[in-house]
C-alpha cells in the first residue's frame, strides 16, 4: 500500500487535480512550442471560439477562465501581436475591450487541430463516456463551491 493510498478521496483529487493540470500544462506546452503558442493562449483561443457566439470582452473571458482581467489581456496583447486575435474598444462601453478571432487564427488553429485532438484523446485514453460524465458532473460542482466561495 503506498503513501497515497491512505489519503481520504477528498485530499486525493484535490493533490491531483493541480498534479494533472501541471503535467498536462508541460506536455501541452511542448506540443504548442513548435508553433510559438502558450498554453494560456491556446486557452484564451479556445474559450473565445467555443463559449461566445459573439466577440466577447476581456472581463466575459476573465470570469470563464478563472483569470484576472490583467492576465487574459497580457495573453490577449500577445495574440493579437501575433496577428491572432483582434482587441477593440466596444461601441457600446468604451470602457470595455472586445476581443475576437482573426481569419489568420481560424487558420492557424484549423491547422492545428488534428494534433489538439490527438493529445485531448490521449489524455482520455481507457476512460470511458459514463466516467467522464461522472467526473464532470464533480467539476461542476467544484466550480459551483469555488463561485460561492469567491462570492463570500
Amino acid at each position: 500500500m503506498s503513501k497515497l493510498d491512505k489519503m481520504e478521496d477528498g485530499q486525493y483529487i484535490f493533490g491531483s487535480i493541480f498534479v494533472v493540470a501541471n503535467r498536462m500544462d508541460t506536455l501541452l506546452e511542448r506540443e504548442l512550442n513548435n508553433h510559438d503558442i502558450t498554453t494560456k493562449q491556446w486557452l484564451l483561443s479556445v474559450v473565445i471560439d467555443s463559449l461566445f457566439d459573439e466577440p466577447p470582452t476581456i472581463k466575459e473571458v476573465a470570469k470563464e477562465m478563472g483569470s484576472s482581467h490583467q492576465n487574459v489581456k497580457q495573453v490577449a496583447l500577445k495574440l493579437e501581436q501575433k496577428g491572432l486575435l483582434k482587441l477593440e474598444k466596444d461601441k457600446k462601453d468604451a470602457r470595455a475591450t472586445k476581443i475576437s478571432l482573426t481569419d489568420e487564427s481560424y487558420a492557424f488553429w484549423a491547422k492545428t487541430e488534428g494534433k489538439g485532438v490527438a493529445f485531448i484523446e490521449a489524455v482520455f485514453k481507457d476512460i470511458e463516456k459514463d466516467e467522464l460524465s461522472k467526473v464532470r458532473a464533480v467539476l461542476v460542482k467544484m466550480l459551483s463551491n469555488l463561485t460561492k466561495m469567491e462570492e463570500t
